[in-house]
């Protein structure tokens, strides 16, 4: 449990420190303790794990008029170049945050990765866009680096773009957000700044992040915004304690069958209620090699605007209860937590998962 100090008494001559009028546990570092005299847990103790070095990162950070309109997207990807290739190589879909968790349209977005500027030029419409625009914003900025790579995003995430190669998804969650919720994101729609990029493409994986376990771990080692937790890459991943083998093994969903199938169906269930065939048509985008358009079918509009990741786990029905618990019966059993029922208090689980951190750090 996290607390403030604010309202607490002072431990002088003997006397508990108290919040609210409950007796607290020993204050750690972190300012978390136990309440009602329970033993807190000091997550301070927690160390990163080589397992985990890697796979979390942020998406990439334009820091520039990047983004351009769907028609301007329309007409470079309709357009030749002397070297042969398609646009469709730099101009990429979007998304961030906002979009994810209240489904918005995608953007589109100019990117040129690491290729130099040479290169660059061989796309002629795109770089000539960036040069009458991003160029003239990133000339004269304190920060030399991005003047001088004016046609780069600011922080292209070498990890997240180094995974776009070998697999075609990835896992993707807000870096800030009142849920704790991660979705799949095709490698052909780019993520920004504003989502965290798991790279991997198993359901084992997926099922282990959305599990009960990894966001109440979350929730202590993460820092937050406001009101909002924001997921932290070095001490809330890399610190994860995952079941033995699930970032290791060339096979997860294989040697995990059950937690990837729970994941599966949470996703599946999910996604037809974002989408429920009845309201919506799958259009192919204006451009072949991108994910279809979901359009709402005459007179569900104001239906499927409401059909939001936020408004899902807002109300949270109870089939997204159930799958979110058959998921956590899944990974329970793969800790070995035969006890594991959904009772169980928080405190204990981190105490477990702290455990299972020092053993292998």
């Amino acid at each position: 449990m996290r607390v403030s100090l604010i309202g607490f008494s002072r431990r002088d001559e003997g006397l508990p420190v108290v919040l609210d009028g409950k007796p607290v546990g020993e204050i750690f570092i972190d300012l978390t303790a136990g309440i009602n005299n329970t033993e807190g847990v000091d997550l301070t103790q927690a160390r990163q794990l080589i397992e985990n070095f890697g796979i979390c990162c942020y998406g990439s950070q334009q820091k520039g008029s990047f983004e351009i309109h769907e028609n301007e997207a329309i007409q470079y990807l309709s357009s030749p170049n002397v070297n042969l290739k398609e646009n469709s190589e730099v101009i990429k879909q979007s998304i961030n945050a906002r979009r994810l968790m209240q489904r918005e349209y995608l953007g589109w977005v100019i990117d040129f990765g690491f290729l130099s500027e040479t290169e660059a030029t061989l796309f002629e419409l795109p770089y000539e866009h960036l040069r009458q625009i991003v160029y003239v914003e990133r000339t004269g900025k304190r920060d030399i680096g991005q003047a001088k790579r004016w046609w780069q995003h600011a922080r292209p995430s070498p990890t997240y773009r180094g995974f776009l190669t070998q697999s075609t998804r990835c896992i993707v969650s807000p870096a800030v957000a009142k849920h704790r919720v991660f979705c799949w994101l095709p490698s052909t729609v780019l993520a920004d700044h504003a989502l965290l990029v798991f790279c991997r493409s198993d359901n084992a994986t997926f099922g282990v992040l959305h599990s009960r376990f990894h966001e109440t771990w979350a929730l202590r080692m993460g820092t937050s915004l406001e009101d909002r937790p924001r997921y932290t890459p070095i001490t809330t991943f890399e610190t994860f304690p995952f079941p033995d083998e699930v970032l290791t093994d060339p096979d997860p969903d294989s040697r995990f069958p059950a937690i990837a199938e729970a994941a599966r169906r949470l996703n599946e269930l999910r996604e037809t209620w974002l989408n429920p065939p009845e309201w919506v048509e799958r259009v192919p985008e204006v451009v072949p090699g991108y994910p279809d358009r979901i359009l709402p079918k005459a007179g569900h509009e104001a239906d499927l605007k409401k059909r939001t990741l936020t408004n899902l786990y807002n109300q949270r029905p109870s089939w997204l209860d159930n799958a979110h618990k058959n998921l956590d019966k899944a990974v329970a059993e793969a800790y070995g937590w035969a006890d594991y029922t959904d009772a169980m208090p928080d405190e204990e689980i981190l105490r477990r998962l702290l455990a299972l951190n020092l053993a292998r750090s």
